[in-house]
């Protein structure tokens, strides 16, 4: 228990809260589609939530000193984000981080761009999901709809501010998120990460900066009680509805959502993300291109097949597939093994930025790294530290065939003779019984490259495929016990 409780409350310095911001950055842009979307929708709740909240302690608030109210509004709205962090949702203000990453080169400006563009739109879908509940459960009607009051006004002063403004508020806003988040990599233990995230959050929110998934909600939030609002809503506050006739879905585009996601982006990209970076970065020296090794397929070329199918077309262009993951050589290898796991891959091409091939890294690469290390790894190795800078390749242009042969067959055990054609090896085995028992080591899963770029890759499982037809139609399959009954069947016809 005494090591366990030791564990959980790591504390790191500020260069290690980089090395934890890398691995975060990378994490962002390394879950499938459906993950990120779904995790994005989730965060946009939690925010809207967040809002729900601060209207709520800020209602009725009119005898309590401004400054003690709104910060009583911003402690509430720290929940948002304590959500965010401890529930693991995807947040589009802190998803700038993987600026990060694109810095380190671990992935592409086009995956980060769209990385964005992900979370951004599942905030959206979330945001407007609690939107329709908080609106079907008539919440503006609270405290005989001060509370509807109170979200509106804050909706339509939203709506005031100039571009220049919008966009200097979103700057300061994610500089004060992104901060918090950055925090709470100072430590593993929970309390503490949700300790970090309060102040700032509640800075931020008090003082009127401006958060783009936070208005997702509350300007839309103001826009629908003002449409929707029944005349008794009005009546009792004795306000008319055309007092907020500027809560319109133009000017909350252009006027607040456009300017305040580019300085939120500004705020926590660049001047949280990209200024650690360059402060704690340690430039990389510029990795060699990989040494390209085709295999000989010369001893494979008198290969005699007498069905047309087996002659006609079979090169690995028809059946190589694009490459389903890449490396960057910078990646920390905890992070490659976890891409690897993921995709159910046992080795991926390692590519730097401009789409150079380096080296090809695989699970057999971390497992030789572990035996070597007693077990206990470096926990700062990177993929370029264990990936092979060789590699066996194939054109597009190959065979199907010669592939096949060269995977399964080594002639060389095959046919065991000296250069002078005398047998080394005496054996009463067949050759087939030969061909079945023999351990050919040669990789299961080859880059196929063209002109010195990686245009795909083609495994075993594709060789297969592409030969499956020899054994004639494609048949249903059954499961294992109608299978077995089948046979049983068939022999006892027999």
């Amino acid at each position: 228990m005494a090591i366990a409780s030791s564990s959980n409350n790591t504390n790191f310095n500020p260069k290690e809260m980089m090395k934890q911001a890398e691995a975060y950055a990378v994490g962002k842009a390394s879950k499938p589609t459906h993950t990120t979307v779904a995790l994005a929708v989730t965060a946009g709740v939690f925010i809207g939530l967040a809002f729900v909240f601060y209207i709520t302690v800020t209602t009725g608030n009119q005898a309590i000193n401004w400054g003690i109210n709104r910060l009583f509004g911003g402690l509430a709205f720290s929940l948002g984000l304590i959500l965010v962090v401890i529930c693991g949702g995807e947040l589009f203000t802190s998803t700038v981080l993987s600026s990060i990453a694109r810095a380190n080169r671990h992935i592409s400006t086009h995956k980060m761009l769209s990385t964005w563009g992900k979370v951004y739109f599942g905030n959206f879908i979330g945001a407007m999901l609690l939107l329709l509940l908080v609106t079907m459960g008539s919440l503006y009607q609270l405290d005989g709809g001060q509370w509807g009051l109170n979200a509106l006004n804050i909706a339509q002063h939203k709506l005031h501010h100039q571009p220049a403004e919008a966009f200097a508020l979103g700057v300061l806003c994610n500089l004060l998120v992104c901060l918090a988040v950055w925090m709470t990599f100072c430590s593993n233990n929970m309390m503490t990460k949700m300790a970090m995230l309060v102040l700032p959050v509640a800075m931020f929110v008090s003082t009127g900066f401006e958060h783009s998934v936070a208005n997702m909600f509350m300007v839309p939030l103001g826009i629908t009680i003002q449409q929707l609002a029944p005349a008794s809503f009005w009546t009792n506050l004795g306000v008319a509805p055309e007092h907020y006739a500027d809560l319109t879905v133009y000017n909350f585009i252009f006027a607040n959502l456009i300017p305040v996601t580019l300085g939120n982006i500004v705020g926590g990209g660049v001047l949280v993300g990209l200024s650690y970076w360059a402060i704690y970065h340690s430039p990389q020296p510029a990795l060699a291109s990989a040494t390209l090794i085709r295999p000989d397929f010369s001893a494979h070329n008198n290969l005699q097949m007498d069905s047309d199918m087996l002659n006609d077309n079979l090169l690995v262009k028809d059946h190589m597939h694009p490459a389903p993951l890449t490396l960057a050589p910078g990646m920390p290898v905890a992070t490659a093994l976890d891409l690897l796991l993921r995709e159910d891959l046992s080795g991926a091409p390692v590519l730097t930025s401009d789409e150079r091939l380096v080296g090809f890294f695989s699970l057999h690469d971390a497992l030789v790294d572990l035996w070597c290390n007693d077990y206990m790894p470096d926990q700062e190795s990177k993929v370029q530290d264990l990936m092979r800078h060789e590699i066996q390749t194939v054109s597009p242009d190959n065979s199907i065939l010669e592939i096949a042969e060269y995977m399964s067959i080594d002639k060389n055990i095959l046919y065991p003779v000296s250069s002078s054609g005398i047998a080394t090896q005496l054996t009463s085995l067949s050759l087939n019984e030969r061909a079945r028992t023999m351990n050919v080591s040669r990789p299961h899963i080859y880059p196929v490259v063209e002109d010195d770029q990686l245009v795909g890759l083609i495994t075993r499982k594709e060789i297969v495929q592409a030969l499956r037809p020899v054994y004639g139609q494609l048949r249903a399959v059954t499961d294992h016990s109608d299978a077995s009954e089948e046979v049983s069947a068939q022999v006892e016809t027999a």
